[in-house]
């Protein structure tokens, strides 16, 4: 389409998908949003590392062709809108971008730009890589343990912003239908009638889809393990179907590729003990057997039967070489990613679970201004990678702050789009400028001996240790 406000570059080409695979040209155009306050600096230094990192690996046979378009603060001062219909269109049509922290705007209207991008584009995956450079401060003894990647579902949950606020007349109608229509539900609202209210939706299609892509990710990089993150001991008919929808996805599409923890010991057990029966397996794996209904029993029972038929695929240890899927209650996810942290691989979440989690996580590895996100809808191919931090006003145009976050995740989009010899080089710079201790203020201020550099600065020592 043609652009009223945006200058599209000659010489390059779109990104486009066939069947479901991407086809990037040597010459594709990048729709770019710089940022809002200490976006634009962090875009000036981490352009230039991302077309050193090309130049590097391929030679000059490929080259980037950027295209700015607009978004937040720049876009309301030049356009008078926070995000124009034409960067959305862009981003359409040019399927792979990036963008810079953006302000949300104060007041009505929209509530978040990043998440009216993800509606708009409906990038149904957040994904949130976390791992640890050597020598980055960290508030835990053992940051190198944390290696995981969070497939964070992105359209769905209390995100979705049904709410009801308290005093307003559509309160007033949902509180009324709620108590004509669900009258047992209503009675157990202690204060009903100077409540809030909030609508959790959680679909099967939601989960089915995050899921999957979770899985192929695993797969495709040799990860050990998927585990499915919720909340399902209380919120059993959203997170807990969360839970078994994940499950039975996993089985149905990928059913030679994985082993559940549940069946792994199943099949464990029977290994260990050739003569053990159903029912002497059943009682060690659900050690309150005995206490349960006949009902109860049977289902245990059944499930140690069908776990057993996959022997032929998956018995004598032949399990062990399998993706392996999980799951684990929130709270106790969040604790365990301190104190166990090799025992989570990727995770697949919800929504609100999603964010504290990969905040948590960042924080041991050095905090949210070095950590990397992107936006993704696997089918279509729209993808937009994005710094998870704020824009941080007070040091804009200050020339400052660490631009890692950008960095890192303009690294994952050159992942995506197969330039992974770029994409490595980018790693190597990033760990050779931390190791040299020639970093930004706010590692600086933590690291014995650390030179302190400005985010340009950093930017050419990232370059610099591509070498």
């Amino acid at each position: 389409m043609s652009y009223t406000h945006i200058k599209v570059p000659e010489g390059g080409d779109k990104i486009t998908i066939q069947e479901g695979v991407l086809q990037v040209p040597h010459n594709p155009i990048i729709p770019f949003v710089e940022g809002d306050g200490t976006g634009r600096d962090i875009w000036r230094a981490s352009v230039r590392v991302f077309d050193a990192a090309v130049e590097k690996a391929y030679g000059g046979e490929r080259k980037i062709h950027w295209m700015e378009v607009y978004a937040g603060e720049k876009s309301f001062k030049q356009f008078g809108t926070w995000l124009p219909d034409e960067t959305t269109e862009a981003f359409k049509e040019f399927l792979v971008g990036i963008k810079g922290p953006l302000t949300t705007p104060v007041g009505g209207g929209i509530r978040s730009l990043n998440v009216a991008l993800r509606k708009l584009l409906d990038l149904y995956v957040c994904l949130r890589p976390v791992r640890y450079f050597q020598g980055v401060p960290s508030p835990v003894k053992h940051p190198e343990y944390v290696d995981m990647v969070i497939f964070r579902e992105n359209t769905e949950d209390i995100y979705t912003g049904i709410e009801f606020q308290y005093g307003t007349e559509e309160n007033q109608k949902f509180r009324d239908l709620l108590k004509e229509a669900f009258p047992k539900e209503f009675a157990k609202i202690r204060f009903p009638e100077t409540a809030g209210f909030s609508i959790k939706p959680v679909s099967v299609q939601g989960t089915e889809r995050l899921v999957r892509a979770a899985i192929r990710w695993a797969l495709q990089n040799k990860r050990r393990s998927v585990n499915f993150v919720h909340k399902g001991n209380i919120m059993k008919f959203t997170e807990g179907a969360f839970r078994d929808w994940g499950y039975r996805l996993a089985k149905r599409e990928f059913r030679q590729e994985i082993v559940t923890e549940r069946e792994s010991w199943i099949l464990g057990n029977k290994e260990k003990n050739p003569a053990l029966t159903v029912e002497e397996n059943a009682r060690l794996v659900e050690p309150g057997y005995d206490m349960m209904s006949p009902e109860q029993q049977a289902a245990i029972r059944r499930e140690v039967e069908e776990a057993l038929a996959l022997w032929e695929t998956h018995g004598d240890e032949k399990w062990k070489s399998k993706l392996l899927i999980k799951d684990s209650i929130a709270d106790v996810t969040l604790q365990f990613v301190l104190i166990r942290p090799r025992d989570y691989d990727v995770i697949a979440t919800l929504n609100l679970n999603g964010d504290y989690l990969s905040d948590a996580l960042a924080a041991q590895v050095g905090g949210i201004g070095i950590a990397p996100g992107a936006n993704i809808n696997y089918e279509s191919g729209h993808a937009i990678f994005e710094a998870t931090h704020g824009t941080a006003p007070k040091y804009a145009d200050l020339d400052k702050v660490n631009p890692g976050s950008v960095i890192l995740s303009g690294e994952m989009m050159l992942r995506y789009m197969g330039w992974h010899e770029a994409a490595d080089l980018i790693i190597k710079g990033m760990e050779g400028a931390i190791a040299a201790k020639t970093v930004t203020y706010d590692f600086a201020r933590l690291m014995d001996g650390a030179v302190e550099v400005k985010c340009s600065e950093f930017g050419d020592a990232v370059i610099r240790h591509m070498s």
